[in-house]
């Protein structure tokens, strides 16, 4: 099934990475660049890299490897971690991780990896950064709500907790803002055409844009919305089991969530959303259920618009959908 020269697993740390190569064996580099550079001079051409999804670590090493035109793929540490467990192994290592990583991807086939543009690179960093300060500013609201029922025993505490709000406000604010301009300036025209969807709003809209890297990533709206997690996992098992249907939840929660928002405006002035919702909740389902379809008939709505170039209209339907 493996094409390749050879095929390396990568597993990586705060400070290395180890590496074990189908026919090399194990070896381990700094995580620098130092250690980038070396690695790439000891790597057989037509080689395939396969790293897991780690935030921070493993961004790095995957932009330096692609921009020096090596191949490489980013898998999900959830199927990682049922491989794993699928071969009962007792031991775990940085070493036998990444001796694992190389053997999944040699029995499996993986997705390559395409790098992020500058532009969406930035973008993902202000969207963690500017869901950090939010965190920050509803912590910060609650404990100026404690703050007033005590009665505001420390007027000190109380104007400092004040300052403290007002400064994330500009934080989120100046984030905001900087977003919208690196969209605009790369997609316009796709922001604008999300945004004509009843329910999709601005912030919604760019996020939706930088993680589905302009909808590129994917081929069909189901591809996308398993990403996203808002698709049903059925439990059952022999005639014993019935469990309850729901999301996955492996996928990005942050835009998850979002839609899950988005779906409440979507359900009053979106006319297929309203009837998604509606049919949901007459069959005696939970509006929770139902909201949680909405958000599924938001994304595949998007995926449909962005795929097509045209704007919404409550009139037409797209064999992107399905």
């Amino acid at each position: 099934m493996n094409k390749y020269k050879e095929t390396f697993g990568v597993d990586i740390s705060k400070d290395v990475f180890d590496v074990h190569g189908s026919r090399k064996g194990h070896e381990q580099y700094k995580n620098d660049e130092t250690g980038f550079k070396k690695y790439l001079e000891e790597l057989p051409k037509g080689s395939l890299v396969v790293m897991e999804a780690t935030g921070y670590y493993h961004y790095r090493l995957a932009q330096f490897l692609y921009k020096n035109d090596v191949i490489v793929s980013v898998v999900n540490p959830l199927s990682i971690k049922r491989f794993i467990q699928m071969r009962l192994a007792k031991v775990k290592t940085d070493k036998s991780d990444a001796k694992a990583i190389c053997e999944y991807a040699l029995v499996n086939e993986v997705s390559i990896y395409n790098a992020l543009t500058d532009v969406q690179s930035e973008c993902l960093q202000l969207f963690r950064l500017l869901d950090n300060y939010l965190k920050q500013r509803t912590a910060t609201k609650n404990k100026i709500h404690g703050e007033v029922v005590l009665g505001i025993p420390s007027k000190f505490v109380y104007r400092s907790l004040i300052r403290n709000r007002k400064q994330l406000n500009k934080e989120v604010a100046a984030i905001e803002s900087k977003i919208l301009s690196l969209v605009k300036e790369d997609q316009q025209e796709q922001l604008t055409l999300l945004m004509s969807i009843p329910g999709i709003g601005q912030k919604t809209a760019l996020f939706l844009i930088v993680v589905a890297d302009g909808f590129n990533k994917f081929e069909t709206a189901s591809q996308l919305c398993s990403y996203v997690g808002i698709t049903p996992t059925i439990r059952e098992s022999g005639s014993s089991v019935r469990g309850r249907a729901r999301i996955s939840k492996v996928g990005n929660r942050k835009l998850r969530n979002l839609l899950f928002l988005c779906s409440f405006n979507a359900c009053k002035h979106n006319k297929a959303c309203r009837k998604v919702y509606e049919r949901i909740v007459n069959k005696g389902k939970s509006k929770k259920l139902a909201l949680i379809a909405v958000a599924n008939k938001l994304l595949k709505q998007s995926f449909a618009i962005a795929k097509s170039g045209k704007p919404y209209d409550e009139t037409y339907v797209s064999v992107l959908l399905r």
